[in-house]
């Protein structure tokens, strides 16, 4: 019997081995392979940046499809700009009220989740909430991409933009446009979007169909 078991596990010990082999091969393989991928993510997330980042002072954003005089211009980039700081201070003093007051009784909100707010009451009601909770002491900050001008009282300005705490980004991670509106000798914001910049998509788009790289990246 003690003969029986010992050629037994004899010939089941090369049968372990081959296992702890194929194990050990497969784990390396399964190794490799996470660590493959994690180094492209890094790799790909390391090199989505941007070169089109605008410009820090409202002042200086490019003015777009205007025959305005260059005066006229800067009263009108002027108007613009001070409408987007009275939406900066009134975010920076967690003010619903005044933040509103910076949008038409009727403008359109879109978050970068998606909701849709219509109508200044709202855009207060829910900056209100925000300010209370998940936004409270948070900063908001712009790179300014361009002002396009569409009539003499219509405009878009769009931006790099974001919320923040503590240290201001020095890439905001959304894209967003403001249409706004000449109305009653100031510029209002008839409508805003927000977009939430996907920075690993976007790389991956870029590499696998060049032709979607905007101008301002190539």
């Amino acid at each position: 019997m003690t003969g029986n078991r010992n050629e037994t596990n004899s010939a089941s010990a090369p049968k372990r081995k081959r296992r702890r082999t194929w194990w050990i091969v497969l784990g390396a393989v399964l190794g490799t392979g996470v660590l493959t991928a994690a180094g492209g993510t890094w790799w790909l997330s390391a090199s989505s940046g941007v070169q089109a980042q605008g410009e820090q002072d409202c002042t200086d954003v490019p003015v777009e499809n205007s025959a305005a005089s260059s005066a006229a211009e800067g009263d009108l980039r002027d108007g613009v700009c001070t409408a987007l700081a009275s939406l900066t201070d009134a975010w920076h003093d967690q003010d619903a009220e005044a933040y509103g007051e910076v949008f038409t009784e009727y403008a359109t909100y879109t978050t970068f989740a998606g909701t849709h707010y219509v109508g200044r009451g709202e855009i207060v009601s829910s900056h209100a909430a925000l300010f209370d909770g998940p936004l409270s002491g948070t900063g908001l900050t712009n790179h300014y991409l361009s002002l396009r001008v569409i009539t003499d009282d219509v405009v878009i300005l769009t931006t790099r933009g974001d919320t923040y705490e503590g240290d201001t980004p020095g890439e905001p991670s959304k894209v967003q446009t403001y249409t706004l509106v000449y109305d009653n000798g100031e510029w209002k914001i008839a409508s805003f979007h927000n977009t939430q910049r996907k920075p690993l998509m976007e790389r991956i788009q870029y590499l696998w169909m060049p032709e979607t790289v905007p101008g301002a990246e190539r």
